[in-house]
């Protein structure tokens, strides 16, 4: 079993150091991966697949270590190896492409020499060398500009290009493994397809072995040519990905692959809106990112706000919110107009227009417990001090589905459900009349994503709160929005009630953005890579 495998994980167990009662995270998983091929890890948020994926690297986040079995890859147990050893081996034999772009790059330097930067510290090729691979890994990752892109920072490109760019510098030093956390969650469904074809083309053409870990199934099933189910730390069930996709025999696989977020029926029309932009244009320098885009929601209502990375979605948020001034048209509250610019709004126009962001990883400040990002905003807007307010973070956690015990955690001890639950927290906390919700439950695996809409859905009902839900997902837009947006390159192609918008006939951009939505069966990229090259 083990003698032709590039990688063996035997029997692992990684614990939290120091606890007592000792905590083991994850429990007596053991596989192997040989060359060119992929495994698939899948299972619930907190299962254990990002921590066994890192283990690969001999890394253990946090307080997390390994405490039992062996990792050996190339023959070599990298348990035993030191920090030298563990260094020569890291950006080298084995990458890592992380599901956070935004929290992996350094915002002072370029993106070429980021990507370059491994391969350079290894000797692997020259500086010229190592330019030119990056180039061509730009071109292959569907990125614009390839030959220029790289002279960009960070912040200069869209969440999506960034995890691309990050795609790109694990591949860049020709390892021979790769562990892949989540690295398409960022990316809308028709830039999926491009990353997801290069993927696979990469992994064919270089031979190099993939953990691919994943909350997608229907992504999962494209890539993978074996799958783990994983719950609790255990394996749960492991086998081809025909076998796991179309005859699972544990139930909690079963449950996973039966998940179907419920269609939302549309609320009828309110008395008005509660938020409108109107006319609104802006850009950066002399580049229009959005064009004359007009559009509003209701109270209690849901606008749902999708279109591939770089349409102008997060650049719409920015402009409701104050922090992106339009060339032309404006924003009004409530049917009265609100200064551009958020260092011109009231406080109380600032509490009425809150946001929650996609990435919990980066939205929350590490030193601080949940009670102290919960309540800074009772402090802010309300005056809220001490007992009056760690009794209003206890009423919110109550909201959320949180237990109060969770007040005191931090959030390197919460699951991604439990941040993105806090986040949710946090903007209620405000009390807020409209709620933009960038990307909220796209790091999040299927079971807890559909209870986080579960949960945004009842909130609306008792708070009568207004979302404009920006998504690439549209199970996502079927199963919360009243109505939608679909913009492309900046424009709002399509816009309307629910039912109007997914019915025919269809614009060309809405039905290839239809037709990109990842179906749950073997073959189904190959046969949209191949209908689209024709």
């Amino acid at each position: 079993m083990y003698d032709s495998s590039l990688l063996d994980v035997r029997n692992l167990e990684i614990s939290v150091a120091g606890a007592e009662p000792p905590i083991r995270i994850v429990q007596d998983v053991s596989f192997s991966l040989e060359k060119g091929k992929v495994l698939g890890l899948i299972g619930e948020s907190g299962a254990g697949k990002s921590t066994i994926g890192m283990s690969t690297l001999g890394y253990g986040r946090g307080k997390l270590h390994i405490s039992g079995g062996q990792v050996l890859l190339n023959g070599r147990d990298i348990t035993q190896g030191g920090r030298s050893e563990l260094n020569a081996l890291r950006g080298k034999e084995v990458s890592y492409v992380a599901q956070s772009a935004a929290a992996s790059f350094n915002p002072a330097h370029r993106l070429i020499d980021q990507v370059v930067e491994a391969t350079l510290e290894h000797g692997l090729m020259t500086a010229q060398q190592a330019h030119h691979r990056a180039i061509e890994l730009f071109a292959a990752l569907g990125l614009p500009s390839p030959e220029t892109i790289g002279s960009r920072y960070p912040h200069q490109v869209s969440g999506g290009q960034l995890q691309r760019v990050m795609t790109a510098m694990a591949l860049c030093s020709e390892p021979d493994l790769i562990v892949f956390d989540e690295p398409t969650t960022a990316l809308d469904v028709t830039t999926q397809i491009g990353v997801l074809a290069a993927i696979k083309n990469a992994i064919k053409q270089t031979n190099v072995a993939a953990l691919y870990v994943t909350h997608d199934l229907a992504v999962v099933a494209q890539i993978a040519d074996d799958i783990m189910v994983l719950r609790h730390g255990k394996m749960v069930e492991q086998g081809s990905v025909e076998q796991i996709i179309y005859a699972p025999t544990q139930e909690y696989t079963k449950a996973l692959l039966s998940v179907r977020t419920t269609q939302h029926s549309e609320a009828p029309a309110g008395q008005g809106p509660v938020l409108e932009v109107r006319g609104v244009t802006v850009g950066y320098g002399e580049a229009d990112i959005l064009k004359d885009v007009t559009l509003s929601v209701d109270p209690g209502h849901t606008l749902a706000i999708v279109g591939e990375s770089g349409s102008g979605k997060s650049t719409l948020a920015r402009v409701v919110t104050g922090l992106l001034s339009p060339r032309l048209g404006d924003v009004a509250f409530e049917n009265a107009a609100l200064p551009l610019k958020q260092s011109d709004r009231s406080r109380d126009q600032l509490r009425d227009i809150q946001m929650i962001y996609q990435m919990a990883d980066v939205a929350m400040n590490p030193r601080q417990t949940v009670e102290a990002i919960i309540g800074r905003p009772l402090s802010f807007y309300f005056g809220l001090r001490g007992q009056e307010r760690s009794a209003r973070v206890y009423e919110l956690l109550e909201a959320i589905e949180l237990p109060i015990e969770f007040a005191n955690r931090y959030p390197a001890e919460l699951s991604g459900g439990q941040k993105q639950r806090v986040c949710i927290a946090r903007a209620l906390a405000a009390d807020p009349k409209v709620i933009i919700c960038d990307e909220v439950t796209s790091a999040l695996d299927p079971l807890v994503a559909e209870d986080i809409l579960l949960l945004l859905e009842k909130l609306q009902k008792e708070r009568d709160v207004a979302y404009l839900f920006i998504t690439h997902d549209l199970a996502t837009v079927k199963a919360i929005a009243d109505s939608i947006a679909v913009m492309h390159q900046g424009n709002l192609v399509r816009y309307g009630p629910k039912s109007q918008v997914l019915s025919p006939p269809f614009d060309e951009y809405t039905a290839t953005l239809l037709s990109s939505v990842p179906e749950m069966r073997l073959g189904w990229l190959d046969e949209i890579i191949a209908a689209r090259s024709v």
